[in-house]
């Protein structure tokens, strides 16, 4: 039977002090709905107005924060202070004594009501600055001279940093819940990762976070009281930063090839899963091909199109791993089919060059959740004119099965000394595939034209011609029908 991939000698993610899973999720929301052009009127804003406003009003016991939410272009500033996490700490303590936190807000309801009491708040404080810029404002381009002057370069050039972060976090699977919980456990062990560099490696090494780490580290980022508590905890607090290379740092194959060989030494499995790529650059072809982002935003289009079949596209990698006698193998080879569907797919490999110590990424492909997983068979090729080959085994991977692993990944054995991991990110909905298949031609009835028609009705006459084409989806279910009459085409023609 499959197992759940990655033990490691470890199981469950490290208790934060904050649900990141929660956190990432409103993160994604707010990166979504943040006004572009932030500039330096707003770091202006952000500085000499909201700062001073939220340790004012935090006042309580244990320093927490006001359930009050700034202007969007402010907070957008905040964030991007936030992310760069011992400049903001130095910050707020050369100014304000102690770190100014995040208010605990992880739903929509709770952060409509922040945001309408810190309107309230901000008004009473600052009747002449409006709590809302309009976008002609918000751009740094229309902001004075003196404005640009006044604020704060460092922290301009932080928000300038940040600007394509929304765009990092485009594809629509990066949305689900379950890919949050599985980057919660992978940060977690990232976390731990880097503990051991800083206690057992004497050569400087800078690891490269994957992009679902990246989005838990910055969710994190995001509450500065919690995340300096649990690095503390975690023993880490001064090295984070030496450590971990930041979104925006150039990033070299050397780093990117450390960081996964000590993340595969420590955890047995590979740092590269479905989903996870570690640059910008990394996201494939095939994924913009799919143009499956527009389809994923659309959340009411089942109900807009009932008569449609819904399509659920995932990402998957299977990988392998082990140390066959080629000897014994030069005969044997893999083959990847489907569970469902798609019989005529067979993606043949032989196994003389599948010998590997570590994780090699054998099969990158987009499949559909209709095609309910995946099967690994190992056969042998057979002499013949037909050239047949010879079953000996078989291991299967589940969409099901393996939605319901934290790590979205399973592992199995094969026979000859292999292990087979696959990877899959969160199914999300694509575009509809159609396609138009001819039918005969047709009266005005709907009858068709035809010599068996014709003599059924006695040879009366049909009125009209129609050409008929019906329309099937991606599953061959008949969506509806299209009749075009022959004379209006002439007419048209």
């Amino acid at each position: 039977m499959p197992s759940a991939s990655g033990n490691g000698g470890k199981e469950g993610p490290a208790a934060f002090s904050v649900d990141l899973a929660a956190a990432a999720r409103r993160l994604l929301a707010f990166l979504r709905a943040a006004p572009p052009g932030v500039g330096p009127r707003s770091v202006r804003r952000y500085e000499e107005l909201w700062l001073p406003l939220a340790a004012a009003e935090g006042g309580g016991p244990g320093g927490e924060a006001a359930m009050l939410l700034p202007p969007p272009d402010v907070q957008l500033v905040w964030l991007c202070h936030c992310f760069h996490h011992e400049s903001y700490s130095a910050y707020c303590l050369s100014r304000f004594g102690r770190l100014i936190d995040h208010p605990s807000i992880l739903d929509a309801e709770n952060e409509e009501y922040a945001e309408d009491c810190c309107r309230d708040v901000w008004t009473a404080h600052y009747p002449f600055e409006p709590f809302d810029l309009r976008s002609n404002e918000i751009d740094g381009n229309s902001v004075d001279e003196i404005a640009c002057d006044s604020a704060n370069s460092e922290i301009v050039e932080m928000v300038r940093c940040y600007a394509g972060l929304a765009a990092r976090f485009a594809s629509p699977f990066v949305q689900e819940g379950v890919y949050h919980v599985a980057a919660w456990r992978r940060y977690a062990r990232f976390m731990d990762l880097i503990k051991k560099v800083v206690c057992t490696t004497q050569e400087h090494i800078r690891l490269v976070p994957s992009l679902d780490i990246l989005l838990m580290w910055l969710a994190h980022q995001s509450f500065p009281v919690s995340y300096a508590k649990d690095m503390v905890a975690m023993a880490i607090i001064e090295n984070v930063a030496k450590v971990v290379l930041s979104y925006g740092e150039m990033v070299s194959d050397e780093e990117v090839g450390r960081t996964r060989a000590l993340w595969e030494d420590t955890y047995d499995e590979p740092y590269d899963m479905a989903g996870s790529e570690i640059d910008a650059g990394a996201v494939s072809a095939a994924r913009e091909a799919f143009y499956w982002a527009p389809a994923a935003s659309e959340e009411d289009t089942n109900r807009l199109y009932k008569s449609l079949q819904p399509r659920f596209l995932m990402e998957v990698y299977v990988f392998l791993k082990g140390d066959i006698d080629k000897a014994h193998i030069n005969k044997e080879f893999l083959r990847l089919r489907t569970q469902r569907s798609h019989r005529s797919l067979k993606l043949n490999k032989s196994m003389v060059n599948l010998s590997c110590k570590n994780w090699q990424k054998i099969w990158h492909l987009y499949c559909e959740f209709a095609t309910r997983g995946v099967v690994i068979e190992v056969r042998r090729t057979t002499s013949g004119c037909f050239r047949n080959s010879k079953f000996l085994q078989s291991i299967s991977f589940s969409w099901s099965d393996m939605l319901h692993e934290k790590a979205l990944a399973l592992t199995d054995e094969l026979e000859v000394r292999m292990r087979a991991m696959a990877s899959i990110t969160p199914p999300v909905q694509a575009p509809y595939l159609l396609k138009c298949v001819p039918d005969r031609v047709t009266d005005d009835g709907g009858a068709m034209i035809s010599d068996v028609i014709l003599r059924m009705r006695n040879y009366r006459p049909q009125e009209g011609r129609w050409l008929t084409r019906t329309v099937l989806d991606h599953g061959g279910r008949e969506c509806f029908v299209v009749r075009m009459r022959q004379r209006d085409l002439a007419e048209r023609c």
